[in-house]
């Protein structure tokens, strides 16, 4: 059928843009020297360090979360009478070495890019997102979401490596 076609086909000119955003990212932060990986520039204090590693949690939190329904393993040193996760309150930082951090991202949109391949974008997400009462709809919609979350990071990271180090004009398409 035309309309099936037509589908896969907008399908994967969203995987394509996520693909897009991704090495946009990528491109922005290459290059940078160490320093500047753990150095804020903004008042909020998030590090380009600390924002790749948020992108790499959200990879992990949509698709193998959200869209496959995986339970997150919990790192043993957690104190369970800590205080639950305020995605409005958390500041970015990491003190993981840039390429750890780096592999840390790509592992996360490979196996993002593994649960996409195994599942339709039309059909329901097994697991819950679990923040603000809402839940999306279709794997369609976390596709859109990670498309606007990539580039808006991607524009973070941009200001602040030209505030670093003058670099500008990087991950652009």
């Amino acid at each position: 059928m035309i309309g099936d076609h037509e589908s896969e086909a907008d399908d994967e000119v969203l995987r394509a843009f996520l693909r897009g955003q991704r090495e946009s990212v990528l491109a922005i932060v290459e290059g940078l020297d160490e320093k500047s990986w753990h150095r804020s520039v903004v008042p909020s204090g998030w590090t380009p360090a600390g924002l790749l590693e948020h992108l790499g949690g959200a990879e992990w939190h949509w698709f193998q979360g959200v869209v496959a329904g995986k339970q997150p393993e919990l790192p043993g040193d957690l104190a369970e009478d800590q205080p639950p996760y305020d995605p409005l309150t958390v500041v970015f930082t990491s003190n993981e070495p840039s390429a750890e951090v780096v592999t840390f991202y790509l592992d996360q949109c490979a196996q993002s890019d593994a649960v996409l391949s195994a599942t339709p974008l039309s059909a329901p997400p097994l697991g819950k997102h679990g923040l603000g009462g809402f839940e999306p709809p279709n794997v369609r919609w976390v596709v859109l979401h990670m498309i606007e979350e990539t580039s808006r990071h991607a524009g973070h990271l941009d200001i602040a490596r030209e505030l670093l180090d003058g670099t500008t004009r990087l991950g652009g398409r």
